[in-house]
């Protein structure tokens, strides 16, 4: 700060020194000079000859010291300014304040001298301005030199200092992140003005990549934790329950949440409008001025200031208005996500039945975004009136009666508009539904992708995509040409009004003058902007209200009866559950309940079993203990707190230790003790990470036993009162099964009540209470023993699974249970043989193979970093027809604007300047060349935006297909490292971005340049010495903009990146809706939510105030510009310049920090939206899977017709940097038999039947199938002969013919013999539809065992040679296994069936037997040898899980 003070007053000494030179050089002038000084204004006066004769003489002397003084005055301000800007950032100190107020009178003192002698000695000096311009650039390059250099040198000096340790430096960030609160809450009025509160972000952003930590946290007023109460305060006072929510109310609720801001804006909208006017009123007078009529002295200065003072007002104004508009979006945008969420969590289940997830999804990301954004548009509604108003009486003083026809011609193009924008609307409408179609199959079809890769339909799919798509293109199509139109209209606007205005005043007489028809021109322009807004703001009004009606009717859903339980107090009953005379129905209008006359009584600690036959309610009788089944009649009652296993697990993306924990405080030894009873231990020593293991999305990197084991796990950890277990144990294998129910229900939840759901008969005898269910009713109760003999429903259970035993060759099963009787008597002893096993099996095959060396399976999002590069653009440019349509767009842009700025140039220099001066042409020729100059600028815009149109729908098409088909044909491993929610999000908000946008943006940018161009083109033909202040401004700005960009950038991409969080947790509370309501954990999973939205406004909110922090700076610096041509304009002599020209120059400068404000606008928003298509050409080079079909080697039509699958020395990784997981094979799967493959979990059986499939490449050997070997051939071909039902039983939203055959290969009988084979005929024929009956997303509407025999049902439709079972009889009661298995005997009796099996029972029939373990073979022979040499691995499993048959657990 020294230099500072010194250098002011060097500068002093050395002007006073010259000036005394000056007097001494010339000692007989000096005297003179003095004397002139006082009586200057007396001889003016008086001596014109003095006048002139001094003016020769001595000009030299006074102009030097003049610009001395200006100089001075000039260099102290800049200083003045940076003092300022210093302490201000730095704190405020005596010295500062001393030192800044001796610099402002400074510049005060030599302003006043410098203006004094200015107006005192010179009155027509044209040397001036230039004087003025040099001294002014080269004080500019002064302060940018002096600034840059300060710059550097801080650098330098401060780096080592502060970061002392780099280490430390991290750590800071991250706390800062989240502790540091936006600087605009605690901002000086000067620093809100000016937005200098965002600067220190954007240099951050310049000197690193920003990341989330480094964006400061929202202020309470605009963080949800702020806003909602308060939102939510004023929508129950509104409409008190949440099912009166009208579209009226929600809007009213919304307004008086930000009325101050509401109000604020409004102001600002009014001073803007109001400034906007005043240069074209002020521009008749100017004109006059130059032509040489002043009204007084100094008019001209007095004219520029208004000016100015108009411009300034206008910035802020408009910036203030812009910054708060959004900070209401997006405070609006996050309230109503929360709502959204909130009630997504109460939705009840018929509720959810009638929206699919995905369009609750779209709620959160189009509807909520879309009424943000509306804020833009709130004042537009009645700002419009107001403007065409002003214009309105601005015309009138011009060119008076004919203002009327400027007003009908305005009228007729704002009708013009309405029936575009209506079908703009419309358009938009259909493009939204059929949006929504096509997301709602796309999340689908990524969630099951592995089926389809499996069945090898994945390309069904996709055309089914793509029809969605066409449909969707149609509209979208539509919807572009009618856009070209209304675009079409707004730049023809201005051209049309004033054609009809000027051949009024021809016909009525108005005389016109230059001046008056440029304050015309002007006004015309501003008029531009309501008249194309007013159409885009009624279909915005029109949106916003079918986003508002959308969101209050889902509001209006209704929620879970609160009722339906009653709870009591925890200790005053003994009961535990009670339901008496229950009668439930999902489908309250059906007139069938779900469950009927349901009569229970449990106390607490007692143990009860429920069992039954697929579809016979078992499922539906815990939902409504739980209270999720809609209650007709009957009273259910629940004493103490309860969690809950779902029959499909659901697992929440986060590490493992989060999932078990499940929001509860970590107790090391409890959790421990979990973790042991859970048999987790072994698994969370494989995984790289242990319990720390990033989970992706719905646990896709476990297997289903793993996943499983993880959801009781975390309702142990609970402990609660009463537990409720929807089947969980099918989905582990026989021996880890038969642990977790001993370990758990026998073990820890000894003293608790349980109930659960089981179709294993081996675990009711431990039951307190069995439960028998058929069709929705309690047919039996009571004891094993009991029941056994009484009825003939569990009856047929049992028999079922005593069927399956006795297949067990009754002198083995004695000879081996001898071999075991003497550790039959306790449990503990299989644990031996167990230990042995778990000993050799230390791989985890599924888990391991996901997840490897690399690290977690989900790794970030990937964003690139740093500039967007020039190869983007150019590949995005030149997609349409290589770009061909490019040039002629440009050339019709420039085209226009010559146009336009000669029709311009036309009128004022063809009318004249007033009234006494004759006019230069007739007044006929005048209107006829305006006339056809503006038909001919309007023709080029009408080609102009057909052809955008064209291009940018066509682009769009192009990068859709490229980027879908790339998703469809990458590898499972894709999909398994990449969460849906990154694709989909690439699907909708991307691709929306490139269908509607991204075309527009590019374009309005190159638009917007050559505009730019035109002006300073225009403004150069007057006075080319603008361009000595032009060049300057113009380094400025870019030099600004390029502090800006890098920041804005990041702030783009971490939108994207922290946006899709959002949804993800949202769509996984909806899939788990019932697990979070059953643990009670709802505003844990609200909190999460809101703090999730704010990190997803914090972004936004910085990127409203970045953009402002540059338009404001940009605003100022375009205004120094225009106020200096007019300074110039001003100050030169009469009659050297045309002032009808001069005008002209005016009226286009009055748009210049408009335009500069556009171009810079345009070309960040560009460069933030055409992340867009950075995001889509990402996914557009995905590596694929090898060829679907490969010409030269097809095999023939009937391959395989045998089946023998020989494979050699198999390997097979997941990826090049993960272990092996199956680590060299060989064996042959002889044809026409049934091959059984048995293993611990993880010892690599799902890999195989992947690696047949081809979902993984092997490593190295091979499998061939009848002598073909599958790697040579297109995977297509291998998948679509092989068969497989698989362990997650799939269905598709869609119809009952649709999900059995979407290739639509077979005939209606073919499907129905189908049907019935598989036992689901008759369930069919019972619904209305029969096979075209519906099937609900995920195939909800059918239970887990259907399901699985509709997979069933695919196979039998297919016959194939080869078919793979993996563990397709997990899910289902023991009889309908017995049915499955029955059924594949029959129809599958000559082709090679290979099962992975948990159920002992389901290999012992088969031909051969391979035991896996750890990658390896450990023994492959057929079943009855096996099981006679009594120390194979194998037969201690059929050994343990006798023992495990027989015994009844802990009687």
């Amino acid at each position: 700060m020294l230099t500072k003070h010194i250098r002011p007053s060097k500068v002093d000494q050395v002007l006073h020194t010259h000036l005394l030179l000056q007097k001494l050089k010339h000692p007989h002038k000096s005297s003179p000079k003095l004397w002139n000084l006082l009586t200057l204004q007396t001889t003016v006066a008086h001596s014109e000859g003095s006048k002139e004769r001094f003016k020769n003489s001595k000009s030299l002397c006074y102009k030097l010291a003049q610009i001395c003084c200006l100089g001075v005055s000039v260099f102290s301000l800049v200083l003045c300014l940076l003092s300022y800007f210093y302490w201000y950032r730095n704190g405020w100190s005596d010295e500062g304040l001393v030192t800044l107020l001796d610099l402002a009178l400074r510049t005060l003192a030599w302003g006043t001298l410098c203006v004094y002698l200015r107006t005192q000695l010179f009155n027509s000096v044209q040397n001036l301005v230039s004087d003025i311009v040099s001294v002014v650039s080269g004080l500019f390059f002064c302060y940018v030199g002096f600034f840059g250099k300060n710059e550097g040198e801080d650098t330098l000096l401060e780096e080592p200092l502060l970061n002392g340790d780099s280490s430390n430096e991290a750590e800071s960030n991250k706390s800062k992140g989240n502790e540091n609160v936006t600087p605009y809450l605690n901002a000086g009025f000067f620093s809100i003005l000016t937005f200098s509160w965002m600067g220190p972000l954007i240099t951050i952003g310049n000197k690193k990549t920003l990341d989330l930590e480094d964006v400061p946290q929202l202020g309470p007023s605009d963080s949800v934790f702020g806003a909602f109460p308060n939102f939510k305060n004023k929508l129950e006072a509104e409409c008190g329950t949440s099912n009166g929510v009208t579209t009226l109310k929600l809007t009213k609720a919304l307004i008086f949440s930000a009325w101050k801001e509401v109000l604020l804006t409004a102001f600002l909208v009014i001073m803007n409008t109001l400034a906007s006017y005043v240069g074209p009123y002020f521009i008749d007078n100017f004109v006059q001025y130059l032509n040489g009529r002043r009204s007084y002295k100094n008019e001209g200065y007095v004219l520029v200031s208004v000016f100015f003072a108009a411009k300034l007002v206008e910035c802020l104004a408009q910036r203030h208005w812009f910054f708060r508009v959004q900070q209401v979006g997006i405070r609006v945008r996050s309230v109503l996500i929360i709502m959204i969420y909130n009630k997504g969590l109460t939705l009840s289940c018929q509720s959810k039945q009638g929206h699919t997830s995905g369009e609750i999804i779209n709620f959160m990301t189009v509807d909520a975004d879309r009424i943000g954004d509306f804020s833009w548009y709130m004042h537009e509604t009645w700002m419009v009136l107001v403007q065409i108003v002003i214009a309105l009486l601005l015309l009138y003083r011009n060119v008076g009666l004919a203002s009327i026809a400027a007003l009908i011609a305005t009228v007729f193009v704002m009708l013009a508009n309405v029936p575009l924008g209506k079908l703009q609307e419309k358009f938009q409408d259909k493009i939204m539904e059929s949006k929504d179609k096509r997301m709602k199959a796309t999340s689908e079809i990524l969630r099951n992708m592995r089926i389809l890769k499996l069945q090898g339909w994945e390309m069904k799919f996709l055309a089914k995509i793509m029809e969605f798509r066409k449909t969707e293109a149609g509209w979208l199509k539509k919807y572009v040409y009618t856009s070209a139109m209304t675009s079409f209209v707004f730049w023809g606007a201005p051209t049309f009004v004033s054609v009809v205005t000027f051949g009024a005043c021809m016909l009525m007489g108005i005389p016109l003058e230059s001046g008056k028809i440029l304050s015309a021109l002007a006004t015309f322009r501003i008029l531009q902007e309501p008249i194309y807004s007013l159409p885009d703001t009624i279909s915005m009004v029109a949106q916003t209200k079918v986003s508002l009606d959308r969101i209050a009717s889902f509001l209006r859903l209704d929620d879970l009866q609160p009722d339906v339980i009653e709870r009591l107090p925890r200790g005053s009953s003994d009961t535990a559950i009670e339901i008496i005379d229950g009668k439930f129905s999902w489908d309250l209008s059906s007139s069938n309940p779900t469950l009927k006359d349901i009569n229970v009584k449990i106390q607490h600690g007692m143990r009860v079993a429920v069992c039954g036959t697929v579809g016979s309610g078992k499922s539906s009788l815990l939902s409504c203990i739980l209270g999720e089944v809609p209650k007709i009649s009957g009273i259910v009652k629940l004493c103490g707190t309860k969690a809950f296993v779902a029959q499909s697990p659901w697992i929440q993306s986060g590490k493992i230790e989060e999932n078990i924990l499940f929001g509860m405080e970590m107790e090391r030894e409890k959790y421990e003790t979990v973790l042991e009873a859970c048999c987790l231990k072994k698994d969370l020593e494989i995984l790289p990470f242990g319990d720390q293991t990033v989970i992706g999305e719905r646990g896709i990197n476990l297997s289903g036993g793993q996943k499983q084991r993880i959801q009781i796990a975390r309702a142990l950890y609970q402990d609660a009162d009463i537990y409720l277990f929807d089947d969980p144990f099918s989905a582990v294998d026989a021996h880890t099964g038969s642990h977790l129910f001993k370990e758990c229900l026998l073990g820890l939840l000894r003293p608790k009540t349980v109930v659960y759901v089981t179709h294993q008969v081996e675990f009711l005898p431990a039951a307190d209470l069995i439960l028998v269910m058929k069709d929705g009713r309690i047919t039996q109760a009571g004891k094993y023993s009991d029941i056994l003999n009484s009825g003939t429903d569990f009856m047929e259970l049992v028999g079922a699974h005593e069927k399956a035993l006795s297949a067990l060759d009754s002198t083995e099963a004695g000879s081996v249970s001898e071999s075991t009787s003497e550790e039959a008597g306790n449990m503990a002893s299989t644990n031996g043989v167990v230990q042995k096993q778990e000993d050799k099996d230390v791989q985890n095959g599924k888990a391991d193979d996901v997840v490897g060396s690399k690290g977690q399976i989900i790794q970030e999002e990937e964003r690139e970093k740093g500039k967007v590069g020039l190869s983007v653009y150019w590949k995005y440019i030149t997609m349409a027809y290589g770009g061909a349509l490019v040039p002629i767009i440009l050339l019709a842009q420039v085209l226009f604007q010559t146009l336009q700025i000669g029709s311009n140039y036309w009128m004022a220099w063809a009318t004249p300047i007033s009234q006494d001066v004759k006019p230069a042409v007739s007044s006929s020729t005048l209107i006829i060349v305006y006339v056809s100059l503006a038909i001919g600028s309007s023709f080029c815009i009408l080609v102009r935006a057909m052809l955008i149109g064209t291009a940018g729908f066509k682009t769009a098409s192009q990068l859709f297909s490229k980027m879908h088909f790339c998703i469809f044909r990458a590898p499972m491993s894709f999909f398994d490292a990449t969460p849906s929610g990154r694709i989909i999000s690439r699907a909708s908000t991307d691709q929306s971005t490139v269908d509607l946008r991204m075309q527009y943006l590019v374009s309005s940018f190159a638009f917007s340049m050559i505009q730019l161009l035109g002006i300073i083109a225009v403004m150069s033909q007057v006075a080319w010495q603008v361009f000595i202040v032009f060049i300057p401004v113009i380094a400025t700005c870019i030099w600004y903009q390029q502090h800006y960009i890098p920041s804005a950038r990041e702030l783009s991409r971490l939108v994207g990146v922290c946006k899709a969080p959002v949804i993800q947790h949202f769509a996984e509370t909806l899939s788990g809706a019932s697990t979070i309501r059953s643990f009670d954990e709802e505003s844990r999973f609200r909190d999460k939510n809101m703090k999730l939205a704010d990190a997803n406004s914090r972004p936004r909110f910085n990127i409203a105030g970045a953009m402002e922090w540059l338009c404001f700076r940009l605003d100022v610096l375009s205004a120094i510009t225009f106020v200096f041509s007019l300074v110039f304009l001003v100050s030169i002599p009469e009659g050297v310049i045309d002032p009808g020209i001069a005008g002209l120059a005016v009226t286009y400068g009055l748009n210049l920090n408009m335009l500069l404000a556009w171009v810079i606008w345009n070309l960040c928003q560009m460069e933030n939206k055409i992340i867009s298509v950075e995001r889509i050409f990402q996914y557009s080079s995905i590596p694929s899977e090898p060829p679907l079909v490969i010409e030269e080697s097809r095999p023939d039509h009937f391959w395989p017709s045998h089946g023998e699958v020989d494979i050699r020395d198999l390997q097979v990784r997941y990826a090049p940097h993960m272990p092996l997981v199956i680590r060299g094979l060989t064996c042959t799967f002889p044809g026409g038999l049934k091959t059984g493959i048995v293993g611990r979990t993880g010892s690599g059986k799902s890999t195989l039947i992947q690696a047949l499939f081809r979902i993984v490449e092997p490593a190295a050997g091979q499998i061939m199938i009848d002598g073909i070997n599958i790697s040579l051939i297109g995977l297509h071909d291998l998948r679509s002969r092989l068969s497989i039902i698989p362990q997650d039983p799939t269905m598709f939203e869609g119809t009952v013919r649709s999900n059995l055959d979407p290739l639509e290969e077979y005939t209606d009988e073919q499907i129905w013999e189908a049907l019935d084979k598989c036992q689901l005929g008759d369930e069919v024929r019972k619904k209305e539809g029969r096979l075209d009956s519906t099937v609900s997303e995920n195939g909800e509407n059918w239970s887990v065992g259907q399901r699985q025999l509709v997979c069933l049902g695919r196979v039998l439709l297919k016959k194939s040679k080869v078919l793979v079972l993996d563990e397709a009889t997990a899910s289902v009661d023991t009889a309908t296994d017995n049915l499955i298995q029955q059924t594949l005997r029959q129809h599958f009796s000559n082709c090679t069936v290979i099962t992975i099996a948990h159920r002992i029972t389901s290999v012992l029939d088969s031909d051969m037997v391979l035991l896996l373990s750890n990658g390896l073979i450990e023994e492959y022979d057929s079943p009855t040898r096996l099981l006679e040499n009594k120390s194979s691995s194998f037969a201690q499993l059929v050994a343990e899980y006798t023992v495990r048959a027989n015994s009844s657990f802990g009687k």
